[in-house]
């Protein structure tokens, strides 16, 4: 419950249009820590074991002696471009992957694994309309595709909410028409 100027009445709590709570800051950024720790989880559980395999195969290569003694001039592009290969590779599978996180999974509950801990739900603005997988890919593609492209603009984002009335939206949620309120528990 949130508090007005003292002697005054509680201020009610902000609600949706259809008059379900809406998510509070904190809650909205616990469930994005959550979200991104996974994201990672799964980061890592492709990466490290890619990294280990190209190092297996490419290390033996970049300590090679010749028979005088002297060390060969380093062939840095037999190095460097299947790095480079296998770094775009592994950003494509994790783009993929994480709008497969997002989009699907908000497309099909709402929620994600961290909205589902923090007991929240992405709802359309509309209060008679579903949450379809186009406003799904719209919140994504402004949360996460523009937000790498635009410096600054995930801060810009995420705290939106913090000033914006009455829905306590996001530039995602705004993009998208969406709602991000409370779950009963």
């Amino acid at each position: 419950m949130r508090y007005g100027a003292p002697g005054y009445p509680p201020l009610p709590a902000p609600l949706s249009p259809a008059g379900q709570p809406l998510a509070t800051f904190l809650d909205r950024f616990l469930a994005h820590l959550i979200d991104s720790v996974v994201l990672m989880g799964v980061a890592m559980v492709l990466m490290v074991p890619a990294m280990i395999i190209f190092f297996t195969a490419i290390a033996p290569d970049m300590f090679v002696v010749n028979p005088d003694g002297t060390v060969p001039e380093p062939d840095f592009m037999s190095f460097f471009l299947p790095l480079l290969l296998l770094e775009f590779a592994l950003i494509v599978v994790m783009l993929i992957l994480t709008y497969i996180y997002y989009v699907e999974m908000m497309f099909r509950s709402g929620q994600t694994l961290g909205k589902k801990v923090m007991k929240l739900r992405v709802v359309p603005l509309a209060p008679d309309a579903a949450l379809d997988r186009a406003s799904a890919a719209k919140r994504f593609l402004v949360q996460y595709v523009a937000a790498t492209f635009v410096p600054g603009f995930s801060y810009l984002d995420g705290l939106w909410q913090l000033w914006d009335k009455p829905y306590q939206q996001c530039l995602h949620d705004k993009f998208a028409r969406t709602v991000v309120v409370k779950v009963p528990a």
